[in-house]
């Protein structure tokens, strides 16, 4: 699928760069003026900076209850978040604190490996499986502050346990517990937006080609320190690609950052033990617009590094994404052309994050 064998130049490790005590950083990671973030200065709160406001945050537990005012106020609360916010935090998800630690654990550790041994497990852009420090094939380009791990989970024709880390000890082993409780939280939020779309529970889901073929992916973003945090992002803006991701924090280093709706840059504060949840192009196509993936980024930190997991649910390949025929009516028509999840990332890694710009290529003409 992918036309790409190899990198346009020579990978640098953003991890070595940060490691070699530079003063300054290199322009490749120097991002135009308009994109740079503004950073809130150490002594004082300037009202400009990037405001922090909360993005909606859900107790799922209200959905295991008898209580039907309390189960329906979450499952209100949950479409509102999607069609407003097209972010939100969960807590009482299902996750056990533990398992989530250990994940987090287990990748700062191989992060912290030498770099031989991660390099052992080097990725190309023919796969974007293993450890990388680019999104995009654009020589030249102007880099992200981040390195980065990918690896499939689902469909299970896609899972090669070789593109898994060996090292540290067992995280084969804490990575398949996480991912697999991942896709239960997934599958379980795909029937809940269904339902408050007015649909069948298992409309959405069919659109991503059933359970048994639906994708799963992890990404863990290592962001390491920055002497120069106000020149350049971790992860410029985008919006998600896929259908649905779910995001497990760094607690303790505040990075990602949410577009508003004034396009002030919202800095989310995780709740103890909450997974973030984002809807992504795949589920703006299918719900026609109803439910928005929104622009979010990532800014890095001068004196800590930063670690973050994001599991992507997505629909398979080849299937043709486009408005459910159940949600476009004479008042609503159809926003968006047919394509299918294999064409639409292609656009994205051979051209890397831009805003909303790969989403709105698709809006049908008027």
């Amino acid at each position: 699928m992918n036309m790409f064998q190899d990198w346009p130049e020579p990978i640098v490790r953003v991890q070595s760069l940060s490691q070699s005590n530079l003063k300054a950083i290199p322009n490749r990671y120097v991002k135009p003026l308009s994109q740079r973030p503004n950073l809130p200065s150490q002594n004082h709160h300037n009202k400009h900076n990037p405001v922090t406001a909360a993005i909606p945050i859900i107790d799922l537990g209200g959905l295991y209850t008898n209580d039907i005012t309390l189960h329906a106020k979450t499952l209100d609360e949950i479409s509102k978040a999607c069609k407003e916010w097209g972010f939100f935090q969960v807590v009482n998800h299902g996750m056990s604190p533990q398992l989530m630690n250990r994940a987090k654990e287990t990748w700062r550790e191989f992060f912290h490996l030498p770099m031989e041994l991660k390099n052992m497990h080097a990725n190309s852009p023919k796969t974007y499986e293993g450890y990388g420090s680019r999104l995009g094939v654009e020589k030249g380009a102007i880099l992200d502050w981040s390195d980065y791990y990918y690896l499939h989970y689902r469909p299970s024709s896609l899972k090669d346990y070789t593109k898994w880390p060996s090292l540290p000890l067992h995280c084969r082993e804490v990575l398949e517990d996480y991912c697999m409780e991942m896709v239960k939280l997934c599958e379980n939020l795909m029937n809940i937006l269904s339902r408050n779309l007015g649909l069948q529970e298992d409309i959405l889901q069919n659109a991503f080609g059933g359970i048994e073929e639906s994708g799963g992916c992890l990404r863990v973003n290592y962001y390491p320190k920055c002497p120069q945090p106000e020149l350049t992002l971790g992860l410029s803006p985008h919006s998600d690609p896929g259908g649905l991701t779910i995001l497990l924090p760094d607690e303790q280093v505040a990075g990602l950052q949410v577009r508003g709706c004034d396009d002030a840059w919202i800095t989310v504060e995780p709740a103890p033990h909450a997974l973030i949840v984002n809807i992504g192009d795949q589920i703006q196509m299918l719900t026609n617009s109803i439910y928005k993936s929104i622009e979010h980024r990532v800014i890095v930190s001068p004196a800590n590094e930063r670690l973050s997991l994001a599991f992507f649910y997505n629909p398979k390949g080849n299937i043709p994404i486009e408005p459910l025929k159940e949600l476009v009516t004479e008042d609503s028509p159809a926003l968006y052309s047919s394509t299918t999840y294999d064409q639409y990332r292609q656009s994205i890694r051979t051209q890397g994050p831009r805003s909303k710009s790969h989403i709105d290529e698709l809006r049908s003409p008027r």
